[in-house]
C-alpha cells in the first residue's frame, strides 16, 4: 500500500536524472523501500526491462553480495570471473537503474560495490535504500520522513484498518489523528496499528505503554516514544496482542530468511504446544496484524519484523534448535528434489531451490559451523542445481568450502568433487574441471561404483567435448553405459540418462546422424513419459542439430522451439541462449532472415547474462556462423544488424514468446 510521498518521488526522479547515485535514507520502517518500489514501477526513470532490484536484506553478511547482485541483474554467469567482474562487464556502457534494497547491514562492502559499479558502468545509475548513507562523491541523499500525521498518516492507516476489515468506530475517528501523532507517523507502525484493531480500540492503543524486549523492570517510561523506538512500541503492541500461539510461530517463524508457504511454516513450526492446525490459523491472523506480509500467495516477514521474532526465539532459547530444524528441513528438500530429479516433479524443484537461494545459504552456513559432513551432502545436492539455474558461483563458492572444511572420504565427498568439476567445466575452467574428472575416474574405478564411475565419465566425457574430441567421450561414455547394466550394478537412473544424454552428443560429434538421431528419439520419449524436462531438452537440441546437417530446416525449427519449451520450464538461461542459438540457424536455413536475426539478437541478450565464451560444443559452430551468414545475404548486412540490435534491447519475455510461436513483438 502506497500514500503521499508526491514531494519525495518527485525529488528521487529529478536527483537520478542529474546523479548516479541516490541514497534513500531514514529510521526503520519509515517506507524506504517503497518509495524506491514505486519508482521502479511507475517507470518514473527507466523501463520495466532496465531495471534491476536486489534485496539485500536475505544476506546474513556480505560474502554472497556480489553474487546476488549478479542474480538480481540477470546473470546467469558460467565463467570463473568473479561476480564483480561479471556484473561491470554485463552492464557496460548500458542505460540500466539498479536497486540496492536494505544495505545497512552490509554497509563497508556494498560502498567498495558501488564505487566499482560507478566507476566502470558509465551509463549506471543506482538507488540505495539504507539507514546510513554511503559517503561516496557525487551522492545524492534522500532522506524519507514520516508521514504528515494530519493528512497522510491517517490515510494510511485507515485504508490499512478497512483493508483488514477492522474499521474505527465513527467515535473514534477523532482520535486516529491522536494516534498518528503519537506513532509519528511512521509508516509500518500505522500497518501494526491497524493490525491491532481486531482485538482493541483506538483508545486502548493509546494507553498502552512503550514496549521494548530489553526494558528493565525499574526503567522509567516516557510519555511519548522518540522516534527510533516508535517501531519498537507499534512491534510491542502487535506481540503483547497476540495469542500465545502467534507469539511463538512468530518467533519460529523468524528463522526463514525468504519467503514461504503455509507447508514450510508448518513442517518448521508445528511442535510443542502448537499443532499443524494451529500454525495455519495463526499464521491467517499475523497476516491480519501486519506482521506478516503476503505477497502473490506466499508469505515474508519484513527484516525489522523478523529481527524482532529473532529477539524473541532467543529469550525462549530456541533460536539453536530452529537454526538446525530450518537446516534439516532443508536438507531433506534437497534429497527429494535428487531422489525425483528424473520426474514430473523436476520443474517444480527447479523453482523450489531456485526461490529457497536464502534459505539454503543460511542452512549451509549454520552446517557449516554444527555439522561439516552434513554440508557437505547439501552443497553436492544443490549444487547442480544452482549452476543450471544462474548461481554457478555460489555452488562453487559452498562446494569449494564444505570440500576443504571436510577430509572424511565417502561417496558423498566423490559426488561432491565431481558436482566442483562440473561447475568448473561449465564456467570454462577447464584445467580445473578435467583435473577433477580425472580423480572422480580414477575412484571411481577402483571402488567398482557403477554410478560413481557414470558420473565420472559423464564429466570426463563433458570435458573431451567441450576440447571438440568426442571419439574418447563416446569410448567412455559406451562402457560406462556397458558396466551399469550389467547383473547387480544398481546404478542410479539419473547418472545413466545423463550419460545416454551426452552420448548422443559424441555421436553427432562424430557425423554418426542415424545413430544419433534414432537414440535421441528413443531418449527423448522415455522423458516425456516421465515428465522430466531437462534432458529431453538435450535431447531436442541434438535432433535440431541434426536436421540442419540434413537441410531439414522445418523440423530443425520444431525441436528448437521445444529445446526452448522445456529450458523456460525449468529457468536454464544457458540452455535458453543453446536454443535461440539453433532457432536462429533453422530460421536461416528455412529462408527466414529477418526471423533469424531476431532470435539472434535475442540469444546475445542471453550470452551476455551467461557470459559462457564457447556457446555449446564446437562441432555446433559451423551451424550457427552458416546462419548468420545466410541470415545477412537475405535482409542485408545493415538490416541484419539493425534487427539484431533492436532484439537484444526488446523486453526478454516478450522475445521468448515470440520464439516459441507467437506474433514478432518488434
Amino acid at each position: 500500500m502506497f500514500v503521499g510521498r508526491e514531494r519525495e518521488l518527485a525529488e528521487l526522479q529529478s536527483a537520478l536524472k542529474a546523479c548516479r547515485l541516490v541514497t534513500v535514507t531514514g529510521v526503520a520502517g519509515v517506507g524506504k523501500s517503497r518509495l524506491a518500489r514505486q519508482v521502479v514501477d511507475l517507470g518514473l526513470v527507466a523501463a520495466a526491462e532496465d531495471a534491476c532490484w536486489a534485496d539485500l536484506w536475505q544476506l546474513r553478511d556480505d560474502g554472497l553480495l556480489a553474487a546476488l547482485v549478479a542474480d538480481a541483474c540477470g546473470l546467469s554467469d558460467h565463467t570463473p570471473r568473479m561476480p564483480v567482474e561479471a556484473i561491470c562487464d554485463w552492464i557496460g556502457d548500458r542505460e540500466l537503474l539498479l536497486v540496492l534494497d536494505s544495505c545497512e547491514h552490509v554497509l563497508t562492502a556494498s560502498r567498495s560495490l558501488v564505487r566499482r559499479l560507478l566507476d566502470t558502468c558509465p551509463q549506471l545509475r543506482i538507488v540505495a535504500t539504507s539507514r546510513e548513507m554511503f559517503h561516496l562523491d557525487g551522492e545524492y541523499v534522500v532522506v524519507v520522513e514520516p508521514l504528515p500525521c494530519a493528512t497522510d498518516a491517517p490515510e494510511l492507516f485507515l485504508r490499512r484498518a478497512t483493508e483488514l476489515g477492522h474499521v474505527p468506530e465513527p467515535g473514534d475517528l477523532n482520535r486516529v489523528t491522536e494516534l498518528c501523532s503519537y506513532l509519528d507517523g511512521l509508516p509500518l507502525a500505522l500497518e501494526l496499528a491497524a493490525g491491532a484493531l481486531r482485538h482493541c480500540g483506538i483508545e486502548d492503543l493509546l494507553r498502552r505503554p512503550r514496549h521494548e524486549l530489553s526494558r528493565g523492570e525499574d526503567e522509567v517510561r516516557p510519555l511519548a516514544p522518540v522516534r527510533h523506538d516508535v517501531l519498537r512500541t507499534a512491534l510491542g503492541w502487535s506481540h503483547e496482542l497476540c495469542t500465545p500461539a502467534e507469539r511463538l510461530l512468530w518467533a519460529r517463524l523468524s528463522i526463514v530468511q525468504g519467503h514461504f508457504d503455509e507447508a514450510l511454516a508448518v513442517a518448521l513450526c508445528a511442535g510443542g504446544p502448537l499443532s499443524d492446525l494451529d500454525v495455519g490459523r495463526a499464521l491467517g491472523r499475523l497476516v491480519d496484524k501486519s506482521v506478516v506480509t503476503r505477497r502473490r500467495g506466499r508469505y515474508l516477514l519484513l527484516d525489522t519484523v523478523r529481527e524482532y521474532g529473532r529477539l524473541w526465539l532467543a529469550e525462549l532459547g530456541e533460536l539453536d534448535a530452529m537454526a538446525s530444524r530450518h537446516a534439516t528441513y532443508f536438507l531433506t528438500q534437497a534429497r527429494h528434489a535428487d531422489a525425483t530429479w528424473t520426474s514430473a516433479e523436476q520443474t517444480g524443484w527447479y523453482r523450489t531451490i531456485k526461490e529457497a537461494h536464502p534459505d539454503l545459504c543460511a542452512a549451509l552456513d549454520h552446517l557449516m559451523v554444527h555439522d561439516v559432513d552434513t554440508a557437505l551432502e547439501l552443497a553436492t545436492l544443490t549444487g547442480f542445481y544452482w549452476t543450471c539455474c544462474g548461481h554457478a558461483h555460489t555452488a562453487q563458492l559452498y562446494l569449494s568450502r564444505t570440500l576443504k572444511a571436510c577430509d572424511g572420504q565417502g561417496p558423498v565427498r566423490q559426488r561432491a568433487l565431481w558436482a566442483l568439476g562440473l561447475t568448473y567445466l561449465l564456467q570454462g575452467n577447464h584445467a580445473a574441471g578435467t583435473h577433477l574428472a580425472r580423480q572422480c575416474l580414477e575412484h571411481a574405478r577402483a571402488t567398482g561404483d557403477a554410478t560413481a564411475l557414470l558420473r565420472a565419465a559423464y564429466l570426463q566425457a563433458m570435458s573431451d567435448l567441450l576440447r571438440g574430441d568426442p571419439r574418447p567421450s563416446l569410448e567412455l561414455l559406451e562402457q560406462a553405459l556397458r558396466d551399469a547394466d550389467a547383473p547387480g550394478a544398481d546404478a542410479v537412473p539419473q547418472a545413466v540418462m545423463m550419460c545416454r544424454m551426452l552420448r548422443l552428443f559424441a555421436l553427432t560429434g562424430l557425423g554418426e546422424l542415424e545413430e544419433s538421431l534414432e537414440s535421441a528419439a528413443v531418449l527423448r520419449a522415455e522423458c516425456v513419459a516421465m515428465g522430466e524436462h531437462w534432458i529431453r531438452s538435450y535431447a531436442d537440441y541434438q535432433m535440431c542439430v541434426i536436421a540442419l546437417r540434413e537441410g531439414d530446416s522445418e523440423v530443425a525449427l520444431e525441436y528448437a522451439r521445444s529445446m526452448l519449451h522445456a529450458k523456460q520450464r525449468i529457468g536454464d538461461t544457458f540452455g535458453i541462449a543453446l536454443g535461440l542459438d539453433m532457432l536462429a540457424a533453422a530460421f536461416s536455413a528455412n529462408g527466414d532472415g529477418y526471423s533469424a536475426a531476431l532470435a539472434s539478437g535475442a540469444g546475445q541478450r542471453l550470452w551476455d547474462a551467461v557470459g559462457h565464451p564457447q556457446r555449446g560444443a564446437p562441432d555446433v559452430a559451423p551451424l550457427r556462423e552458416a546462419g548468420e551468414d545466410t541470415a545477412r545475404r537475405l535482409v542485408g548486412a545493415a538490416a541484419y544488424e539493425s534487427y539484431r540490435s533492436e532484439a537484444a534491447h526488446a523486453d526478454p519475455g516478450e522475445m521468448l514468446a515470440w520464439a516459441a510461436g507467437g506474433e514478432p513483438p518488434l
